[in-house]
């Protein structure tokens, strides 16, 4: 038998992390097993499903990579085949018609509480011939004998008693389906034979176990995800800054390690740490997913982010750093190759953000420099230094690291000072601020000319400070 699994999200809002992290691993089961991953969207809910967030689940899961083989399925373009089996239902006697009030039914919930009871329906339409009206929803029958039983591939062995069951609604009033009755068609009609998904559905399960088996449909496989804590061990939220997987790319990082990250948020392959996709394939097995909820911890988030940035081939990264930078209104025409800009920058940052940030003065003019930098390296004591470094930089006539850093040592040599004394002021002068990769390979990626002309600038600064 094929594999086939799915991600079903409902389009109400972004993808978040939590949903992200079930989409990989349905996505992993499916790639690991030769199978089929689908995609569905759920979006019965007509009043919160919109547009815009079925596209932010699109761009979702096509910035991380899970391309699905089938879909996307819209639950709304189905609702002929779901009244099709509702309608059958009725006619075997599976499902029945509720006339019971909204005022009755409140009424019931609310003595039923407070008798210290479990809220559920007492089965007035089940069988009660004197019934009857113009609105009414359609429940299903549930079996009121025995129990229903799963054995959950995360959480092992899982049975409920019927008794603790009671007729889900599977149409409403006017004739539209719920929720619960279109995942079972779904799932059968589109041959899941691997359902992976949230705990929060666990009590989902046996209802929907119940609708497939008098449908006649087979039951598919069942692994139920813990969820995801925030860094203080509570329930992943905003607070906790980034939830939403787009987010994630706003904030600079690449998908790769954000698929590493998820992918290890519960599962774990020995003390391995960094996967590449093609590993996570090989070793991903749903028996292996802890089902104790999994604390996020950016900080090792992080930490991948900046091997993926460091060891990835720099033109991948390149297209994510000039999305940064058109984020920031950063003009890169005219400059270096950015991945000439990630293999420098790649070691001093965690995020391509912050890359973007540290990197703008290879794009735009230096006009000013870094207060705390300037007050201590452009001094006067650092005018004779710069003067003989532009001499020196004026006359190379092969712009390179090596005849760069040769200038530099120099100038350093010729006046008999410290490399200090001539590199820190060169790198406030060429780069604004006090912080660079090694001056010589910075240098480098910024036009000979425009090195020279930000050297005056910073002996103008010292004249001026001078006079003041």
């Amino acid at each position: 038998m094929s594999v086939v699994t799915r991600f079903a999200p409902s389009p109400t809002g972004y993808l978040h992390v939590g949903g992200a992290r079930t989409a990989l691993y349905s996505w992993l089961v499916a790639k690991a097993q030769g199978g089929e991953f689908v995609l569905r969207i759920e979006d019965t809910d007509r009043e919160r499903s919109t547009q815009p967030a079925i596209d932010a689940i699109l761009e979702g899961m096509e910035w991380l990579g899970l391309s699905w083989d089938r879909g996307p399925y819209y639950q709304t373009q189905r609702f002929e085949r779901y009244k099709e089996l509702i309608d059958k239902l009725l006619e075997e006697d599976k499902a029945y018609k509720c006339y019971c009030s909204t005022e009755r039914l409140e009424k019931m919930r609310e003595e039923q509480m407070a008798a210290g009871e479990k809220p559920r329906y007492d089965g007035h339409c089940r069988d009660n011939p004197n019934v009857g009206g113009d609105k009414y929803v359609i429940r299903f029958r549930n079996p009121q004998e025995g129990s229903v039983a799963f054995d959950d591939h995360i959480r092992g062995r899982i049975e409920f008693a019927n008794t603790e069951l009671d007729d889900l609604i599977i149409a409403r009033t006017g004739g539209t389906p719920t929720y619960n009755f279109c995942v079972v068609v779904d799932d059968w009609d589109m041959d899941i034979t691997h359902v992976v998904r949230g705990e929060d559905h666990i009590n989902n399960t046996p209802r929907q176990i119940n609708i497939l088996k008098a449908l006649g449909a087979p039951v598919p496989q069942y692994a139920h995800v813990s969820m995801i804590l925030g860094d203080d061990g509570k329930k992943l939220s905003k607070r906790h800054g980034a939830v939403s997987v787009m987010q994630y790319r706003d904030d600079g990082y690449v998908p790769e390690a954000v698929v590493n990250y998820l992918a290890r948020l519960g599962w774990s392959h020995g003390d391995q740490e960094i996967f590449s996709r093609e590993e996570l394939v090989e070793y991903f097995k749903l028996d292996d997913v802890n089902k104790a909820a999994s604390a996020f911890n950016t900080e090792k988030l992080n930490w991948l982010n900046q091997h993926y940035m460091k060891t990835l081939p720099a033109e991948q990264v390149a297209p994510q750093l000039q999305w940064q930078f058109d984020q920031i209104g950063v003009d890169t025409s005219n400059g270096p190759a950015l991945e000439k800009v990630v293999s420098l920058q790649a070691d001093r940052v965690k995020t391509l953000k912050e890359m973007a940030s540290i990197s703008r003065y290879f794009f735009e003019s230096v006009d000013e420099f870094d207060e705390k930098a300037a007050k201590k390296h452009l001094r006067l004591v650092a005018k004779e230094p710069l003067v003989k470094a532009k001499e020196l930089l004026g006359a190379i006539n092969d712009w390179n690291a090596a005849t760069i850093q040769a200038a530099i040592n120099q100038t350093a040599a010729d006046l008999d000072v410290g490399m200090g004394k001539v590199g820190m002021p060169l790198r406030v002068a060429a780069t604004g601020g006090g912080n660079s990769p090694s001056l010589d390979v910075t240098l480098e990626l910024i036009p000979q000319q425009t090195v020279l002309a930000r050297i005056d600038l910073a002996l103008e600064f010292i004249s001026q400070r001078e006079q003041a």
